[in-house]
């Protein structure tokens, strides 16, 4: 009974699974960001290099 009380009362993996939780969804955030700003970066860099074509 001792045994579970005590496992009950450690509380540090509880706290490296939130870590866990929190570092992901921070992943998550920055890749879509990334994916967002890339697709815009990527446009203007299309529009650039039409504009040099047409000599405009």
């Amino acid at each position: 009974m001792q045994t579970i009380r005590k496992f009950i009362k450690n509380s540090k993996g509880a706290t490296a699974i939130e870590y866990g939780l929190i570092a992901a969804l921070i992943a998550v955030a920055a890749i879509a960001a990334m994916k967002g700003i890339g697709t815009q970066l990527s446009s203007t860099f299309n529009n650039v290099a039409s504009n040099i074509k047409t000599g405009s």
